[in-house]
């Protein structure tokens, strides 16, 4: 194959229809909306969700709950998690969000207690689960809530 032989694959590029281009084109005149009526009106049609008149799904479902606007989104992390670093290893959310554990640090970061812990760390979080901080301190290790 050479450079002049490149095409697109077919049927991956198709011309655009321009409608209003007189008769001949297939398009012109009503430029495919017939004739008169909502469809046909410049800005016309329904708007999202209407559905002629009958009470929308979106009106007929019942409201369930609420969103509470003071939630507070913390990053997690598991003790398992933790056993990368190396004994002695000082673990901030500035070390977790370097090495790519979390992503985004959100509201603070929360340390959780699933799985096992075997390095002695001094763990800096913003919050620790009662289960965490136990497993922490049981393997040698400090606690401390930024």
């Amino acid at each position: 194959m050479k450079l002049h032989e490149l095409q697109p694959a077919p049927g991956s590029r198709k011309e655009r229809n321009r409608v209003g281009r007189g008769i001949g084109s297939g398009n012109g005149k009503t430029s495919g909306k017939g004739h008169k009526g909502q469809n046909a009106r410049s800005g016309g049609g329904v708007r999202l969700g209407f559905e002629g008149g009958q009470t929308p799904l979106f009106r007929r479902l019942p409201k369930r709950g609420f969103t509470n606007i003071n939630r507070k989104e913390y990053a997690i992390v598991n003790l398992d998690t933790l056993n990368r670093f190396e004994d002695g290893t000082e673990v901030t959310p500035e070390l977790l969000l370097e090495t790519g554990v979390i992503s985004k640090l959100k509201a603070g970061l929360k340390i959780l207690g699933n799985g096992q812990i075997e390095k002695k760390l001094t763990v800096k979080a913003h919050k620790f689960s009662s289960a965490a901080k136990e497993a922490i301190e049981a393997a040698g290790g400090k606690t401390e809530v930024i």
